[in-house]
């Protein structure tokens, strides 16, 4: 893209620092911003000096090769192994003057072999201790409510699956309710104890909706599972009442009489269940047989004779002994 140079004389002081400054070379960027022309010279310049800087902590001295154009934090961090100390709960003094992590050595008057005094900060090192118990809670209270989402996923699923079974219709132990019921409230209990913020604050808080919202489930199944299992129990009673028996009885008494002379015959030719062998069956082919037997007929009796007349005839006579 063509660049488009300009050259500017007597530019005003607030451009070019004085009213008779010479003249200068501008450039227009693609942007549309007039900028002063880069010279290729200043790219290829030296990198700054590096210099060693004697630093005394307690009685020992630490020198320190760093560059001149560096600052005071950057010091810090680099005295951090050498001494065993935070860079945070540091404090350099160079001529009994505290100085900022952001001003650079040179601007501060740093030299070669100048002599920098290095103390420990507590303001400093209680701030950071501070910082890393709340992070350490942070952390804590984050993992545990990691771990409570976990048992409340494996909860829920089971809430899930008791409500499908009655919705049915279906009925399942009260004791199961309960005990879910428990547990639920265990896992409330470990979230009302966690005290957080930020984020962490507002995964307790979906948590905790969570859990309340199956104890309310639960409770509506316990009034339904109850009002299930009370109408079967009222069913099976009746059932099993004499009034119910008569009424089955009565439906059965009132079948047609064909129906029933084709019960009473398959009856009858069912075995017995009150006599002692169960291979005997009874038909309705009946045979009679007389209460008596027929007396010996002799050679004095008449072939004219009746069966009945000759049995009052020769009816025997028992003698009984009295002992």
């Amino acid at each position: 893209m063509m660049q488009m140079k300009t050259k500017t004389t007597g530019m005003p002081p607030m451009m070019n620092g004085s009213s008779d400054a010479g003249e200068k070379e501008w450039e227009l960027r693609p942007s549309g911003m007039l900028v002063q022309k880069r010279n290729p010279d200043s790219e290829n310049r030296p990198p700054p000096p590096t210099i060693r800087v004697r630093v005394k902590y307690h009685s020992i001295y630490h020198e320190i090769n760093i560059s001149s154009q560096a600052t005071f934090g950057e010091l810090k961090k680099m005295l951090t192994g050498p001494t065993g100390l935070h860079h945070q709960d540091q404090k350099l003094l160079y001529k009994d003057k505290e100085r900022d992590n952001k001003l650079f050595l040179d601007i501060a008057g740093v030299k070669d072999k100048s002599k920098i005094v290095l103390m420990e900060d507590p303001i400093s090192q209680e701030k950071r201790y501070l910082e890393m118990r709340k992070n350490a809670k942070v952390e804590k209270a984050a993992k545990t409510i990691s771990e409570i989402t976990l048992e409340v996923d494996r909860l829920a699923k089971q809430v899930s699956a008791l409500e499908s079974i009655i919705s049915k219709g279906g009925r399942v132990v009260e004791k199961d309710l309960i005990n879910l019921t428990e547990l639920l409230m265990n896992q409330l209990v470990q979230l009302d104890g966690i005290i957080a913020e930020g984020d962490v604050k507002l995964q307790r808080k979906n948590q905790v909706r969570r859990v309340q919202k199956c104890v309310e489930t639960l409770d509506v199944l316990k009034i339904k599972n109850s009002v299930t299992t009370s109408n079967v129990d009222h069913i099976e009673k009746d059932q099993s009442s004499p009034a119910h028996q008569h009424q089955r009885h009565s439906n059965k008494q009132a079948t047609s009489p064909v129906q029933h002379e084709k019960s009473v015959k398959t009856k009858q030719q069912q075995p017995s269940k009150n006599s002692t062998s169960g291979s005997v069956v009874i038909t309705t082919q009946w045979e009679t047989f007389d209460s008596m037997p027929a007396p010996l007929l002799d050679h004095f009796s008449s072939p004219t004779t009746t069966p009945s007349t000759h049995a009052a005839a020769v009816q025997p006579r028992l003698s009984w002994d009295l002992l």
